[in-house]
């Protein structure tokens, strides 16, 4: 089990307790907690809790995926890993029920189903990133989007209820299996914190093994803050380009940007995410530009 923490000192404990009825039904299991150089008690806190983690300090803040990656190459290639945030509250058991079904040999990767604070069960399932989603969420909101098929966010009712394959999932909570590890290899980091899910989850779709979505298997997620914090909003909109640029000419990537500019234009005055947001789109193609000169 990996844990990757950032100034995570409020809500880590809350995770860590979790574990000692979240991990019901895996033998053998570890917690690894890796820090990005938090100045806050993260790692003071993970060390004495009882659950007994082994900690990994980064050093530096390296990112989401960087922190995976350090962690995964401390254990053996045949390992099967749970990556969570430190916002995470497991559900008690979901740690076996995820690792059951990782013994299936065409199962790659699955997500849980996540709930919010008060319950309900969250929109957690993605669509690949697309021209027809981002325009769908640019011209008639996320939530409209979702409900009819063609935003980004799925919201078939049935899917949540009764689980099944997916293309990708936020990844606040993910299970790994040993399979996919060797065939995918390790989390780009170049993504820093974003979008890394999806490339991975790509990449693992790609080789032929299934990413699945249970609903047996629950874990609270707290976490959501991004559209209150602008430099959050501008590196995941970046990203989002970033990531549909590698897999898309440069016309579909044009048009893609500009869904997100008229998006984001529609919603300016709705805070200051959105016009961090709006910013980061705007300004991608002369960053880019001035990152393959260099």
């Amino acid at each position: 089990m990996i844990i990757v923490t950032y100034n995570s000192a409020e809500v880590l404990p809350g995770l860590l307790d979790s574990l000692l009825t979240g991990l019901k039904g895996v033998a053998g299991h570890e917690v690894i907690v890796v820090d990005n150089d938090s100045t806050d008690d993260s790692v003071e806190l993970a060390r004495t809790h009882p659950i007994g983690a082994r900690i990994i300090e980064m050093g530096r803040n390296a990112g989401y995926a960087a922190g995976i990656n350090a962690a995964t190459a401390t254990v053996m290639p045949a390992t099967d890993v749970l990556v969570l945030n430190p916002d995470i509250r497991l559900h008690p058991g979901a740690a076996g029920r995820l690792s059951e079904l990782l013994k299936d040999e065409s199962v790659g990767v699955v997500a849980p189903q996540i709930l919010g604070e008060n319950g309900k069960v969250c929109h957690s399932l993605r669509r690949e990133p697309s021209i027809r989603t981002v325009w769908s969420d640019a011209l008639i909101g996320t939530k409209l989007a979702a409900r009819i098929g063609l935003g980004e966010i799925v919201a078939d009712p049935v899917l949540y209820e009764q689980g099944g394959p997916i293309e990708w999932a936020t990844g606040a909570i993910l299970a790994i299996s040993a399979r996919a590890r060797l065939t995918v290899g390790d989390w780009d980091e170049s993504f820093f914190l974003y979008s890394e899910e999806v490339d991975y989850l790509e990449r693992v779709r790609r080789s032929g093994l299934s990413v699945l979505y249970d609903t047996n298997a629950r874990a609270v997620h707290i976490g959501g803050a991004y559209h209150d914090n602008p430099h959050l909003s501008a590196l995941m909109t970046a990203n989002r380009i970033r990531y549909y640029r590698r897999h898309h000419g440069p016309t579909a990537t044009m048009l893609f940007r500009l869904g997100i500019i008229v998006g984001e234009t529609m919603r300016i005055m709705l805070g200051p995410g959105h016009r961090a947001a709006l910013r980061a789109a705007l300004t991608f193609h002369r960053e880019h530009c001035a990152e393959r000169r260099q």
